[in-house]
């Protein structure tokens, strides 16, 4: 099994699962133009996204990492009429790209863009006393993922579902000397959510064409 093959198969899925999409195809070839780094999630990826959103009938998300706007478009596309979208980011050039991005896609208006550091900006979220969200995807800088994990729970309605991306980084989480900063933040954030009562979850390795990774899908049983 190699990384050719994975990569090999998911173009195989996409192919045939995941239609042609102009402007989605625009948002990451705005992306890569503009010199951000390719680590938005796949088509497939942003297709179960999208799904899992709107089986859980979601009308508000919140999206912890923005980057180019990629899974933001296949988030904000699940809505129905009347749905918001939060999604943050801390890069302003980042930012300004996704933008552009989300506003060629269509989906401008119902997306509201915080720029500033997520820990800081859901701060703000919960001290406002902002609506609870239904369903939060979390994909942002790994050392911090435990602290947004924490607000999105507590930004949650009992019942929200939260997505974390990235948790297996190439096997590396298994050990706990590592110098790699971004496994250290995952396994903090894996010990933490072991012990979290107003949770239940689960996490699902996966291969492709962005390399061998998983993500964690949690329940919230109750919000803080």
């Amino acid at each position: 099994m190699t990384h050719g093959l994975w990569t090999a198969v998911d173009g195989y899925i996409v192919d045939r699962l995941v239609s042609p999409d102009p402007a989605l195809d625009a948002a990451l070839e705005a992306s890569a133009a503009a010199g951000l780094p390719a680590i938005h999630v796949t088509p497939n990826q942003g297709k179960l996204l999208n799904l899992l959103a709107r089986i859980h009938g979601a009308r508000r998300i919140l999206e912890i990492g923005t980057l180019g706007g990629y899974s933001t478009i296949w988030l904000a596309r699940a809505l129905p009429a009347g749905g918001r979208l939060i999604t943050l980011e801390a890069d302003p050039h980042h930012a300004a790209v996704a933008r552009a991005n989300l506003d060629r896609a269509g989906v401008a208006d119902r997306v509201e863009l915080r720029l500033g550091l997520a820990a800081d900006s859901l701060a703000e979220l919960v001290a406002s006393r902002a609506e609870p969200f239904d369903f939060t995807f979390i994909d942002a800088d790994k050392e911090n993922t435990a602290t947004y994990f924490d607000f999105a729970v507590r930004l949650s309605r009992s019942g929200g579902l939260i997505i974390v991306d990235n948790v297996v980084r190439g096997g590396k989480v298994l050990d706990p000397a590592t110098a790699d900063a971004s496994a250290a933040g995952i396994r903090r954030f894996l010990a933490s959510i072991a012990a979290d009562q107003r949770v239940t979850a689960t996490a699902i390795q996966t291969v492709g064409s962005k390399g061998y990774d998983g993500f964690v899908l949690a329940l919230v049983a109750r919000a803080s």
